[in-house]
């Protein structure tokens, strides 16, 4: 698949995970979607019960919840990784599915890694056909509060 090289590049995770999507036509992506919505991994227990002290996402039709934590040690010179936490219903596959893309694509990511992601990221999994714009929007706030928390924690 070849890139536009006027758009800035995805992190590999991602690129990958957008690859994935590409390939597949409009019923298979959702099934796939389905899988990361079934792979997003349960709180920490320092988070269960405890959304009060996570971020809201009201972009996102249903109810979910996120914290992004980064470590205080680098882990090269000068880059720090970022962890994300995502709490959503079972009843909300979409959403729970953004969120596994974006756990996988971005976890354990430098801070400046997760900084360069695209704010058109979300929209290169192929997506469009497969879920409204109004859920695409949930996933954009999603990217868009992770980088707003990662610059709160660096002050970058």
């Amino acid at each position: 698949m070849t890139q536009d090289p006027t758009r800035a590049e995805l992190p590999a995770a991602m690129q990958e995970i957008a690859d994935d999507f590409a390939d597949l036509l409009a019923p298979q992506r959702l099934e796939l979607l389905l899988e990361f919505s079934e792979g997003l991994p349960e709180l920490p227990e320092r988070y269960a019960g405890r959304l009060g002290e996570m971020e809201q996402v009201h972009e996102c039709q249903s109810p979910i919840f996120l914290a992004v934590e980064v470590d205080e040690e680098p882990v090269d010179p000068g880059s720090r990784a970022v962890h994300l936490y995502f709490s959503a219903p079972a009843e909300a596959p979409t959403t729970r599915g953004f969120a596994g893309i974006l756990h996988e694509g971005l976890d354990g990511l430098t801070v400046d890694e997760v900084l360069a992601v695209p704010e058109d990221a979300p929209y290169r999994f192929s997506l469009g056909e497969a879920v409204s714009p109004l859920r695409l929007r949930g996933m954009v706030g999603m990217l868009s509060r992770i980088k707003r928390q990662v610059r709160l924690k660096t002050q970058a």
